[in-house]
């Protein structure tokens, strides 16, 4: 992945007849699921998501939860909020100015049960 990075950043650049140099710091090992405790809350995912899950063990690439999950078993998980009308596909990512969060995707007291 770090080389991808360094090339696509390098290529942008001559294509635009600049130079790019690229330092990557290795902070984070990447997010592992543990996968006894992923089989465990598929269930409880499953109702929190409304709809059907295929379960991966491996997490992100690199994400400072990668530190807990190191000390503990951890399970980091995505779940919807995307309004149902909209593709997810298209939906503005995270830290966008038009992200959108629907928030009747979101479960209330004493509804989380």
């Amino acid at each position: 992945m770090h080389s991808d990075i360094q090339l696509t950043a390098t290529k942008i650049a001559e294509s635009a007849g600049a130079k790019a140099e690229v330092s990557i710091f290795k902070n984070y090992d990447p997010t592992i699921n543990d996968a006894k405790l992923t089989e465990r809350m598929v269930p409880a995912l499953q109702r929190a998501a409304d709809s059907p899950l295929k379960p991966a063990v491996l997490g992100g690439a690199s994400e400072d939860f990668s530190v807990f999950a190191a000390a503990v078993p951890g399970l980091y998980v995505f779940l919807g909020i995307t309004p149902r009308d909209q593709d997810p596909a298209k939906a503005a990512p995270n830290h966008s100015p038009q992200f959108f969060v629907d928030e009747s995707a979101l479960w209330r007291w004493p509804h989380w049960r």
